[in-house]
């Protein structure tokens, strides 16, 4: 196993007393559609880790793979002018969560930041998320998602 997918794992132990059933996948789960590919899921129930800078501070939006996330929407969560919702800096990420652009978890990072969900997720029975690389992946009711990354349920698609 990867040490980042690893890393999470014993994490996830550690601080929420959650087995993370990891599954890795060489061919990579970069994308929604290559994660549910690789899965053999709808890319609706990919739980993707999308990390956005909104005036500066990070925010993690964990959106269905089917969906795109309104950069607005985000801005109205967190109370901040929509033009200054971007697309998070990899070192930024990196070094505020502990964790690479294409495998940013749901939760267990470095540092507490906003989790917005996806109200799309809560549909499912079972989604797939980032497990700290971009080749891995685990399988998790979006309640346990939800409430492990304590996540506020909101409309964030485009």
């Amino acid at each position: 196993m990867h040490p980042s997918a690893e890393e999470f794992r014993t994490r996830a132990a550690d601080r929420h007393g959650f087995e993370v059933d990891v599954h890795e996948f060489p061919e990579g789960t970069k994308t929604a559609a290559d994660a549910a590919e690789a899965i053999g899921c709808d890319v609706a129930q990919i739980a993707s880790g999308i990390v956005l800078s909104a005036d500066g501070d990070l925010v993690v939006v964990v959106t269905s793979g089917a969906n795109r996330v309104s950069e607005v929407k985000v801005a109205d969560l967190v109370g901040v002018d929509a033009e200054s919702v971007s697309m998070g800096d990899a070192d930024d990420i990196k070094s505020t969560l502990g964790w690479s652009i294409g495998g940013v978890p749901a939760f267990c990072h470095d540092e507490d930041v906003p989790v917005f969900m996806d109200e799309t997720l809560l549909g499912f029975e079972e989604v797939w998320a980032a497990a700290g690389t971009p080749q891995a992946v685990f399988p998790i009711d979006p309640e346990t998602l939800r409430d492990l990354a304590e996540a506020t349920v909101a409309d964030i698609a485009a």
